[in-house]
């Protein structure tokens, strides 16, 4: 009963006001990544550093001959830049939020499907649970995805009462 009474004394009226608040902080959690990783692919070092992402990956391989290294570094900063701001739009706009959290969506997803043929493992720790640099760098996108599919569910909500009030008036 301690847990209760516990719960009990945070004010009704400071509820919706954490919500936001934290809705604001999961926003801005998947923006700033998207928005200075995407940055971060029109610079030398992050073009080298997608090699062996890229070319290790047999569904992103194809990236390299159609676009070429640099191309595809580039066409990759400029999808994770153009999310960022349709995410950054998305407290105002229900359409923002459903284009931009479908592309991190799918952005986030392709990230983490890596992880199914890159090496993530610490092969010196004992391979499984224990990961390696890439996997620690790979496993957040996992949260990321689950963000995204949140800020498109209420971009999806928020779309759909639009509509319905659009309908009834």
């Amino acid at each position: 009963m301690q847990t209760v009474t516990s719960v009990q004394a945070i004010p009704v009226a400071a509820i919706p006001k954490l919500a936001k608040i934290s809705r604001a902080i999961a926003l801005t959690g998947v923006v700033l990544p998207l928005l200075l990783i995407g940055l971060l692919k029109f610079t030398q070092v992050e073009v080298e550093a997608l090699k062996p992402l890229i070319s290790g990956t047999p569904w992103l391989a194809w990236l390299y001959p159609v676009f070429g290294e640099t191309g595809t570094s580039y066409l990759l900063g400029t999808v994770e830049m153009f999310t960022a701001i349709l995410l950054i739009a998305s407290p105002w706009s229900a359409r923002a939020a459903i284009a931009g959290s479908l592309l991190a969506a799918l952005t986030f997803l392709t990230t983490v499907s890596t992880m199914l043929v890159l090496p993530i493992w610490e092969a010196a720790s004992g391979g499984f649970p224990w990961f390696n640099f890439l996997g620690t760098f790979l496993i957040k996108d996992v949260a990321l995805f689950g963000v995204s599919l949140v800020i498109l569910t209420e971009g999806i909500q928020r779309l759909r009462e639009r509509l319905l009030q659009t309908q009834e008036s």
